[in-house]
This record gives structure tokens, C-alpha cells and sequence, in this order.
């Protein structure tokens, strides 16, 4: 495994990611190119054929290829992608490539074909039944991706793994949730991932089972196990809550969480008794500003999920504010100036001008720095 392939799976259907068009699907459905699971090997056969766990399509007999469009659950910057063409032996395609796309709103398929799709990854060679992995070098944030195959074929499953960058209009509408991987949360570290990933604890909605959580093995000495977050930006974290749900027999005793910002560290909650199988929820009055935080679970156990609820600090959303701003396609970032009635000359020259810095006009100040600018 690659370095980029620790990171988020942009495009995971746990991640809210889907599959919104493809030229053809004959054989298996576009809709298990996202999976979380892993492919399985299957050996029924139906109708059209043998039944792969994967996007298939039809043996070409006319030039060009086929694609599928994936728009990524949570939109953001990409580092790598996987195509995995697991199973898939003798009707794997011999070559891929990866565009990009962001868009504004929700659009139909019809104006997603006609999108500024710009290369994620050139046509290269694959391998079948084999975890192909490429990184992908770029610094453009975008909201869809398309694989293009070359000519025909199947590919069990497609990961996009990369950076979440959330949309700072969307967290400037009420509190949300600092910590969540779909707003730009990240595990940063920890001491135990025995049986289960701790980026689990940050992930879209409730957990269904244990497996869905994090868990450390048991511990044989006087230590606690523990796992460091940095938050989507610098906040305020008002509410926290604890999610031991589906833990029984294996929920940490006790819990505490420190976060870390400019005046150093603090603490946020104190060492407290959790019950197992349970959502707790705790109000956090008075913490300052802080951009990471560490759970310590004593001593060990599990845990479903992590929600820090807040507000971004001005810095953090000044922050968040142009780093997305400087991350967006040029055409995207155009037409983000021009809903705040920017003229296209003068957004223009801001866009050419990226990274941003300086005094910015009154309305593109509010967009990138906040409501309170």
C-alpha cells in the first residue's frame, strides 16, 4: 500500500459518494464501483452472463471507450486513486485514466457531460485481477471524477483517496461537527488500530455494528490507549459526544478529551464514566479555540463515534475560507466571484492572481473569511 491510500476514500458510498452515469453497464452495475467492502469473488451466472462483483461493460465493436462518473461523497483535493480490477481476468481493460470536475450546485447529467474535465491521471496501463494504484498530482479541489476505460471491461472498484475540503458556505449556516471526516476532520495519530480503523470514529452517520467503529486490543500494562484529531479548521467545540453504541463487553471505562490551539493545551472534558452502549453527550462551556484534539480512553476498548460540535474561530474560517478558494478550478472559482456580483474583469484578475492575500472587495471578504467580515 501506497502513502496516499491511508488516506479518506473521496468516492466511498460510506462516504455518501455515487456513481451518476456511465456510457454502459451490461454486464454489472456502475453502482459497485464505490462499495466500502472489498470485492468479493462470485460464481453465478445469470441471463447476461457471469455476474462480477464490479462495473462491467459490453465488448466494444465500434472506436472509443467507456466511462463511468463518480461524484466523490465528500469533495476535495486528490492525492491517488485505485483501480481495482479484482477478479477481472480475461475482460479486465488494458488501460485507464482519471478526469476531474467541480461543479457548482446540483447538476443534471446532461451539464455534468458538458463540464470542464480537466486530467487527474493519463491513460495508463492495468493490470488485471491486481490493485493498481497511481498517484495523482494535483492541487485543484473537485467535486466529480470520471474513469475512463480503454476500450472495454470490467473494474471491480475505484478509490479516490485524497483531502476532504468542505465548502465554507455550507459551515456557515449553523454549528457542524469540526471533527467529521466529511467536513475535513483527520485522524492524525494513534496508539492502537487492533480491530478497528480510527477514522471510523469521524465517519458519515451512525455506525451499523462494531466492526463500523474503532477498537484497540486489550491492554497489558498501566497505559491508556488514545487517537489525535486535527479539526477542519481551527473552532470552538461546544458539544461533544461519545458514541459507545453496539460496545458491550469492550467499551472504554472512562474518557477525556484535550484539544490543543494557539494558548497550547487544554482541557476540554474531563476524565469521565461512559456506559457501554451508549450516545453520550456533553456541553463543553467556556473552551477556547483549539485545532486538534486527543481522545485518551482509559485503558483501553472501543468506540462507534466522535462528534465535536462548534463554531469555526474568525481565524479558522479565514483560513478554511482561502484555502478552498485557492483550491478551486478556474472556472469554478470564476463563477463563485460572479454570484457575489463580481465583474468578470475584476474576477478575472483575482482568479490569476491565486493565492489570495490583502485587502479583498467587501463581498469577496464576507465569502472568504466570513459573514463577519
Amino acid at each position: 500500500m501506497t502513502d496516499f491510500a491511508r488516506l479518506p476514500d473521496l468516492a466511498s458510498r460510506a462516504l455518501g459518494g455515487a456513481v451518476v452515469a456511465a456510457n454502459d453497464e451490461f454486464f454489472a452495475a456502475k453502482e459497485n464501483l464505490v462499495l466500502p467492502e472489498p470485492p468479493a469473488e462470485r460464481t453465478e451466472f445469470g441471463h447476461r452472463g457471469k455476474e462480477y462483483d464490479g462495473w462491467e461493460t459490453r465488448r466494444r465493436r465500434t472506436p472509443g471507450h467507456d466511462w463511468a462518473i463518480v461524484r466523490l461523497g465528500a469533495p476535495g483535493i486528490v492525492a491517488g486513486v485505485v483501480v481495482d480490477t479484482a477478479y477481472f481476468t480475461g475482460n479486465y481493460p488494458p488501460r485507464a485514466s482519471v478526469d476531474g470536475a467541480a461543479i457548482e450546485g446540483h447538476c443534471s447529467v446532461d451539464e455534468l457531460l458538458k463540464a470542464d474535465w480537466q486530467p487527474l491521471l493519463p491513460l495508463t496501463h492495468l493490470a488485471g485481477n491486481t490493485h493498481n494504484y497511481f498517484p495523482v498530482y494535483s492541487d485543484r479541489r473537485v467535486t466529480h471524477v470520471r474513469l475512463n476505460i480503454h476500450p472495454d471491461g470490467g473494474v471491480a472498484r475505484l478509490r479516490v483517496h485524497g483531502t476532504v475540503l468542505p465548502d465554507p458556505r455550507l459551515v456557515d449556516a449553523c454549528p457542524f461537527d469540526l471533527a467529521a471526516l466529511e467536513n475535513g476532520g483527520r485522524v492524525t495519530a494513534v496508539s492502537n488500530e487492533f480491530y478497528g480503523r480510527p477514522s471510523q470514529l469521524i465517519g458519515r452517520g451512525t455506525a451499523r455494528s462494531m466492526g463500523e467503529g474503532w477498537e484497540t486490543s486489550r491492554r497489558r500494562d498501566s497505559g491508556n490507549d488514545w487517537v489525535e484529531l486535527a479539526l477542519a479548521c481551527e473552532g470552538v467545540v461546544t458539544l461533544a459526544e461519545l458514541d459507545t453504541s453496539y460496545f458491550l463487553g469492550n467499551a472504554p471505562a472512562t474518557a477525556a478529551l484535550t484539544g490543543v490551539g494557539a494558548a497550547g493545551e487544554v482541557p476540554l472534558l474531563p476524565r469521565t464514566r461512559l456506559q457501554p452502549d451508549t450516545r453520550h453527550r456533553f456541553v463543553l462551556d467556556g473552551a477556547p479555540g483549539v485545532e486538534h484534539v486527543r481522545l485518551d480512553v482509559y485503558p483501553d476498548g472501543g468506540m462507534a463515534r466522535l462528534r465535536l460540535w462548534g463554531r469555526p474561530t474568525a481565524a479558522g474560517r479565514a483560513a478554511l475560507g482561502r484555502r478552498w478558494f485557492d483550491a478551486l478550478p478556474d472556472v469554478q472559482a470564476l463563477e463563485v466571484l460572479g454570484g457575489v456580483g463580481l465583474r468578470p474583469e475584476e474576477a478575472g484578475r483575482l482568479v490569476g492572481a491565486r493565492p489570495v492575500s490583502g485587502e479583498l472587495p467587501p463581498a469577496v471578504a464576507r465569502l472568504l473569511d466570513g459573514p463577519g467580515s
